[in-house]
């Protein structure tokens, strides 16, 4: 060959190839070291622990200091590696004359030598003997860190300093990345799901979306006789009520059953209105963990949710928001999911007052199916409205989605009783 003279074989050379193999061998133990000993199972470590040898004990003392472990193999890898280059170059000068391609010659053959069986056949060996390889590796490993240790502790303490750096720059995380986190987690249960879905979405809802509305507020007049109130107290089952002057737009107050309790035996004209209790009020369009903070810090569990008008539109419990996370909550007062009656596998009977989430969840249909057509509905009657863009009556039959709504009872201009058919997969 034009480009290549050989320059023969000498015992210096059969030196350094001896030299390159011992290299090679230390590059190969590096190599399965890292994969032995962090692909090692909780069990594979009792097992280390009472094997009582000083082989396992070694494994245990490295595996105590992993960062320390991981950068004793990096740094003898990474000098092996460079002694692995720089002796292969010598060699192949020392063998062979090149007039052109030298570089490239020694490049692939380097490469070759330190991939294969300095990096792939050792990890693949390891992988299915990592017990036996890290055992066998423990005590040589000890003595290269006794002997890299200044240079592993300046490469650990640099490390941790730049990750945590790191953490402190890239510690806010977007509901968007807990949305996809949730997706792709397999939660034992479709119990657990909910609720960290629940989790996920809590501080994007708003108090509007979860409020009882105001046509279904149980609320005392300012001028009632406590013979009204107690009356009201007893039908509804509620132990806070609003109090009103003329319209449930004007709320005076909030009277608490337990503060009535001592009064219960007085006479009608007793005054009840001086144990009402200052109002809170809250804007439609609060976040509702926001609110929590709130109910937790002023120590109250009811608020009264009013638009940008100051006109009433509902009641917000602390109940409400825990059941945003827990889901449903029930008591020995509630009517067990009174809100709709499942008529068969495919039919429901709704209430128009019920939330639009909450059907979903019922329905087991995607939170944003009907998204793109609710607008600023949040009841199934309102979800009618916006879809039909006028008043409804009674028979009157909708589509979206696939989803078909038909009015089964009207009350007076409002929407009682919707039913809800699903579609079949036939």
């Amino acid at each position: 060959m034009d480009f290549v003279t050989y320059l023969g074989f000498t015992p210096i050379v059969a030196f350094k190839m001896a030299a390159e193999v011992l290299l090679l061998m230390m590059s190969a133990m590096m190599s399965s070291s890292e994969v032995a000993f962090f692909s090692l199972l909780p069990a594979d470590l009792r097992r280390l622990k009472r094997a009582g040898s000083m082989q396992s004990e070694s494994a245990v003392r490295l595996l105590e200091e992993p960062d320390m472990l991981l950068a004793t193999i990096l740094v003898v890898n990474n000098l092996v590696n460079i002694g692995i280059v720089v002796l292969a170059t010598d060699i192949i000068d020392s063998m062979f004359c090149f007039q052109r391609f030298e570089f490239l010659f020694t490049g692939v053959l380097v490469t070759f030598l330190l991939l294969l069986f300095g990096e792939i056949l050792p990890k693949v060996f390891a992988q299915g003997a990592n017990y036996a390889v890290a055992t066998a590796f423990a005590q040589p490993l000890i003595v290269l860190r006794w002997l890299v240790y200044p240079l592993s502790y300046v490469l650990v303490r640099t490390s941790n300093r730049i990750g945590e750096r790191l953490a402190q720059r890239n510690n806010d995380i977007s509901i968007e990345d807990l949305a996809d986190a949730v997706d792709m987690t397999t939660a034992s249960s479709t119990e657990e799901q909910k609720i960290l879905s629940g989790i996920v979405n809590f501080a994007s809802r708003e108090v509007e979306e979860i409020m009882r509305p105001r046509m279904d507020i149980v609320a005392v007049e300012q001028t009632m006789s406590f013979e009204e109130v107690k009356r009201i107290i007893i039908d509804s089952g509620y132990s806070r009520l609003p109090v009103y002057a003329e319209s449930i737009d004007n709320i005076k107050g909030m009277l608490f059953v337990k503060d009535l309790l001592q009064h219960v035996n007085r006479s009608d004209d007793f005054g009840w209105q001086g144990l009402i209790r200052e109002p809170y009020i809250v804007p439609m369009h609060k976040k509702i963990n926001s609110m929590l903070d709130d109910f937790r810090t002023d120590k109250i569990h009811m608020a009264v949710v009013v638009d940008e008008y100051g006109a009433t539109q509902g009641l917000l419990t602390l109940e409400d928001i825990l059941e945003e996370v827990v889901g449903e909550i029930s008591d020995e007062s509630d009517v067990e999911q009174s809100f709709y009656q499942r008529l068969n596998e495919h039919t429901y009977l709704f209430e128009g007052k019920t939330h639009i989430v909450d059907m979903l969840r019922v329905l087991q249909l995607d939170d944003e199916l009907f998204e793109d057509v609710q607008g600023r509905a949040e009841t199934i009657a309102g979800l009618l409205l916006e879809l039909n863009r006028n008043f409804l009556r009674k028979g009157d039959e909708l589509t979206s989605h696939n989803v078909r709504f038909i009015v089964t009872a009207i009350e007076g201009h409002r929407i009682d009783k919707i039913k809800i058919i699903l579609p079949t997969n036939e």
